[in-house]
């Protein structure tokens, strides 16, 4: 039988089919569910009265009663609007009309008492409010002190009547008639610990608050709840696994040893040490691995996934490094040819563009077991590639990749899952990666190796564009190279930027005696790839480009990067931008150029990049301006459906609510026992494709 909660809201007094499915279309609400978890965005202070006099353009939304004393038409055509006096005995401010002039002065009644809610602004010296909400002053909203839930809704919606209010009154119904359905979904013990409200009551104040407190109570428990759900899933996911998949067992550091001793030119940083005993712990443990791998551009983590690859290699097995392009899994491989070689280790690649007679000897090498180390592309995943005993794959880049691709990996081996290492450079903030990630663990590169000078970063107005141009000559005249990049290809009628075919012509003309590289999304790969080598091999000294040289190319002697219309990109994009200088050991330079006028939040992602270098500091702030649904792979993993948490907002409680999780699943894996028996019936009331356990079903 279907649940309460799955009954249609067109069931309810005074919806129907049409409106139903008009709000359905609009919002995705669907059913009783669904209509009780459309929690406000916000609420309005019904709890006061403001005299006239108090009122002023910086307050959010004031409540005032009085009369109207005359009104007026002002204006002529488009600029036509009614203007109504009111005043209460301390002051007097004007309520304003654009839309619905005739209907709304027909309804206005001279010297009656009204209550009027609205928005303040300051126009010249008066005070006025646009659009208002009016009613006549009763007993009653005289003294209903509340706090009134504003819901989302859509101007469709809006020409329906069905505005806010509206769906204030849906919700009231159903949680009128919800009452004896609804199950506390937390273990008392829980509850008693963070001295929560139960959840009918946490449901009831969070539309309808009895006041601030209250209201607080129902969002920490709402919250805590839904994240609490979402970690359990996630943890449920990681015992699973480690439970059910066996991994192979590589305790053999010879080789490895070997590497240390005779072969690694730099010491490692404490980071890297840190890591790879982490790694080393998993791959010996018994257990199939997995594992993030998050460290800033340039931190060093490919020699790590080599020691890590070393240590597959040593204990008889194979490892392979998948990259998301060719340029990036050919750099992997030329950096790792070298120490392969000199450890006899046998190293091919493998991409899209590897010639038919490369791909049978790569094949029948990865058979016999005479190449240990495959580096490649989406090449990897052919079917056609076979291991004799893969044992550790490594994934770089893990956004660029989804969730099918990586199990693809997992089904190279039939005796045992291969160890899994996901890499990233797009440093991801823990309260995100807790829950994106959550089934994996994680491990973090936060320190920089010896000798790199931290890039410094400058921020220039347009007007000082001749300036930037000579401290280019100055760095091309030490034999450096350069990257000028622009946001857009071609000229866009809506956006006024630096096109990037402009952009070409102005730096040729600035710089009549260099060579010029340029590159854009829309040039064809090997088109791409030849501009890029020449940049690589220094036959060009500046190359021009969109931002398609954003992740991973490697060129040590390029030590300036100028971001043009840097306002137009984001944080984390400017963040992986100014990783591709600084890659050898003179001082590097990123120079973010901008116009005069700029918005709040451009202004705030500026400085933070003139500020800081750290990729995690970065992550943070970008979270808080962006919100999680925009950061990079998150839209696709569905975990981030979330109806009240903010990822952002409540590190705290995300925190307290994965170590509930945590704890409670180390003390009863499978729920059996008599306490958490309300977690238990709620997983179980869940249909099988919800991913947000957290939610009614």
């Amino acid at each position: 039988m279907a649940s309460f909660f799955e009954t249609r809201i067109e069931f309810i007094k005074g919806v129907g089919p049409q409106k139903a499915a008009l709000i359905g279309a609009e919002i995705g609400l669907f059913t009783y569910g669904d209509l009780i978890q459309h929690y406000p965005f916000r609420y309005e202070d019904r709890t006061k009265f403001y005299p006239i006099e108090e009122v002023h353009g910086d307050l959010p939304f004031v409540q005032v009663k009085g009369k109207i004393r005359r009104i007026e038409t002002v204006g002529e055509m488009r600029k036509k609007r009614l203007v109504a006096h009111f005043e209460d005995g301390t002051g007097t401010l004007e309520l304003v009309w654009f839309k619905g002039i005739q209907f709304v002065a027909k309804k206005i009644q001279l010297g009656v008492e009204y209550v009027v809610f609205g928005k303040p602004a300051l126009f010249g010296r008066k005070i006025s409010i646009a659009h208002p909400e009016l009613e006549v002053l009763t007993t009653q909203n005289e003294k209903a002190s509340f706090l009134q839930p504003v819901y989302h809704t859509s101007e469709k919606m809006k020409a329906k009547y069905l505005d806010s209010k509206a769906i204030s009154k849906m919700v009231r119904q159903v949680m009128v008639l919800s009452e004896p359905h609804i199950n506390e979904t937390l273990p008392q013990s829980l509850v008693t610990q963070y001295g929560m409200i139960e959840k009918k009551l946490a449901l009831w104040h969070i539309h309808f608050p009895g006041n601030e407190e209250l209201l607080k109570k129902a969002q920490f428990r709402l919250k805590f709840e839904e994240l609490f759900f979402i970690q359990l899933r996630l943890l449920k996911l990681k015992l699973t696994r480690t439970e059910k998949y066996r991994g192979a067992v590589f305790s053999d550091s010879s080789l490895l040893t070997d590497f240390y001793k005779n072969h690694l030119p730099f010491d490692l940083t404490n980071a890297q040490k840190r890591v790879i005993k982490e790694i080393y712990f998993d791959m010996k443990s018994g257990k199939q691995m997995n594992r993030l791998l998050q460290g800033d551009v340039g931190s060093g983590k490919t020699i790590v996934a080599f020691i890590c690859m070393l240590l597959a290699v040593g204990s008889g097995a194979q490892a392979s490094i998948m990259a998301p392009t060719e340029i990036l899994a050919d750099q992997h491989y030329q950096g790792l040819k070298p120490f392969a070689d000199a450890l006899g280790i046998g190293i091919a690649k493998l991409t899209g563009s590897s010639k038919k007679s490369e791909r049978k000897v790569i094949h029948a090498g990865l058979l016999d077991g005479g190449i240990s180390i495959l580096v490649g592309t989406h090449a990897l995943l052919e079917d056609v590639v076979q291991f004799k005993n893969l044992g550790l794959a490594i994934i770089d880049e893990q956004h660029r990749f989804g969730v099918a691709q990586r199990a693809k990996l997992w089904g190279k081996n039939e005796r045992f899952h291969p160890h899994v290492l996901v890499m990233t450079a797009t440093p991801i903030p823990r309260t995100l990666a807790m829950t994106l990630y959550g089934d994996l663990e994680v491990s973090i590169i936060d320190e920089m190796p010896a000798g790199r000078k931290p890039i410094k970063t400058l921020h220039e107005y347009d007007a000082k564009r001749l300036q930037v141009f000579g401290f280019m000559k100055q760095e091309i005249k030490k034999g450096r190279q350069i990257y000028v990049v622009y946001p857009l290809i071609e000229e866009s009628s809506k956006l006024d930027l630096k096109d990037l075919d402009d952009g070409y012509e102005s730096i040729r003309r600035a710089f009549p005696d260099q060579h010029i590289s340029i590159v854009h999304g829309k040039m064809k790969p090997q088109d791409k790839d030849f501009e890029m080598q020449r940049f690589i091999k220094h036959e060009t000294q500046i190359m021009v480009a969109t931002t398609v040289i954003e992740v991973g190319v490697n060129v040590p002697n390029a030590s300036v990067m100028v971001i043009e219309n840097a306002e137009r990109f984001g944080l984390a994009q400017l963040h992986q931008l100014r990783g591709r200088v600084g890659r050898g050991a003179e001082q590097s330079y990123c120079i973010l150029m901008t116009e005069y006028k700029l918005s709040k939040e451009a202004r705030m992602r500026l400085e933070t990049m003139v500020r800081t270098n750290n990729g995690f500091e970065i992550a943070d702030v970008d979270l808080q301006l962006r919100g999680p649904g925009d950061i990079t792979g998150t839209q696709q993993s569905g975990v981030l459906d979330l109806l009240i948490a903010d990822i952002a907002k409540d590190g705290q409680i995300l925190q307290a609510a994965r170590n509930a999780a945590s704890d409670i699943l180390e003390a009863d894996p499978k729920l059996e026992k008599e306490e958490n028996r309300n977690i238990l019936r709620h997983i179980k009331s869940l249909r099988k494709a919800v991913v947000n356990w957290g939610r009614i079903s």
